[in-house]
């Protein structure tokens, strides 16, 4: 990770399970003088201030993104962003949405404002598979701000910041998962509990997170979408791989609910290209930049990347081998 050496960095929502990993592995491998971890929760910054042993090259900052001026403040001197900060409970942004507007969307477009400003070199935001098709709020709120993500590249020209985004699945093991809570119902032999037996997702594991997000800055120029190739699973899958014994209750899904994720749309795969055979590259709408198309296998017409038409699947055993390996 040469591209951080003697760098700073800024997580926004530093303190959930991601931010967590991603300052394990910046802290042992980027050779980066200071990481910044700007996020709301005072409870869970003192926990990981202690987690990492009060760390030097740590600096913690409380802090909203709905707050640009404080943002400007975090910011300074900082070299590379990346933007993890966001509300993402799908059910209660059904309930809540102009609260995921604020944070999701305004929020987002805080952290473009200030990373300009601050002439921070370049930025990497998170999305998510619900923000392609999306059908509830929260992927309406994360493809907006993907969109605004890209665009800014327009404007920052001059400045010297530059904007990619990553898009992946559920991360298995991290704060929220439905891995520890099989787990919990399993122990007090209670049913499990199935929105719907058909129902498939792609899963990606923590580590694997952390490196796409972390080689995304190396190879970004700014106005990219990175997509992993990564697994699909099927939920009642995942659930006889806790559970075999457990009894499985359907119960339907919930106010927002995909029956099947999907990371990139047919009507988006014309602007995707295959790279290295490991990860997808949709580009720009307008680049009013100059940008250079990247080297890559073109897709298939009509090419959707939806998870229960994936190619690659994660088999009852591959999810024990892995929930063991993780435990």
């Amino acid at each position: 990770m040469l591209v951080f050496k003697d760098s700073a960095i800024l997580i926004t929502g530093g303190t959930g399970s991601l931010g967590k990993a991603l300052i394990e592995e910046l802290l042992a491998n980027s050779g980066a003088r200071k990481i910044a971890i700007f996020s709301r929760d005072e409870l869970k910054q003192l926990q990981l201030k202690n987690h990492f042993n009060n760390d030097s090259r740590l600096r913690w900052f409380l802090g909203d993104i709905r707050d640009q001026q404080r943002l400007s403040r975090a910011m300074h001197g900082i070299d590379f962003v990346i933007h993890a900060a966001a509300l993402k409970q799908v059910d209660t942004g059904e309930y809540n949405p102009m609260e995921f507007i604020k944070t999701n969307v305004l929020g987002s477009q805080n952290v473009i404002e200030a990373s300009i400003d601050a002439k921070v070199k370049k930025v990497v935001a998170l999305s998510t598979d619900k923000a392609s098709s999306p059908i509830n709020l929260y992927g309406a709120t994360k493809l907006t701000a993907d969109k605004l993500f890209v665009a800014a590249n327009n404007y920052s020209q001059g400045y010297g910041t530059s904007f990619a985004v990553v898009r992946y699945g559920n991360v298995m093991g991290s704060r929220g998962s439905v891995i520890p809570y099989f787990q919990e119902l399993v122990i007090q032999g209670k049913p499990l509990p199935i929105t719907d037996i058909r129902m498939t997702r792609f899963w990606i594991s923590l580590a694997e997170a952390v490196k796409f997000v972390l080689d995304s800055f190396s190879i970004m120029q700014g106005g990219e979408l990175y997509v992993p190739r990564i697994p699909s699973m099927k939920i009642v899958d995942l659930a006889r791989a806790i559970g075999p014994d457990s009894e499985l209750v359907e119960i339907g899904t919930r106010p927002g609910e995909k029956l099947h994720e999907e990371m990139i749309s047919a009507e988006d795969s014309p602007r995707t290209k295959l790279i290295d055979g490991s990860r997808y590259v949709v580009l720009p709408v307008v680049a009013e930049w100059n940008y250079k198309e990247p080297e890559g296998e073109p897709l298939p017409e009509r090419f959707a990347y939806a998870s229960d038409t994936n190619s690659q699947w994660m088999t009852v055993s591959d999810i024990q081998k892995f929930i063991a390996s993780n435990h």
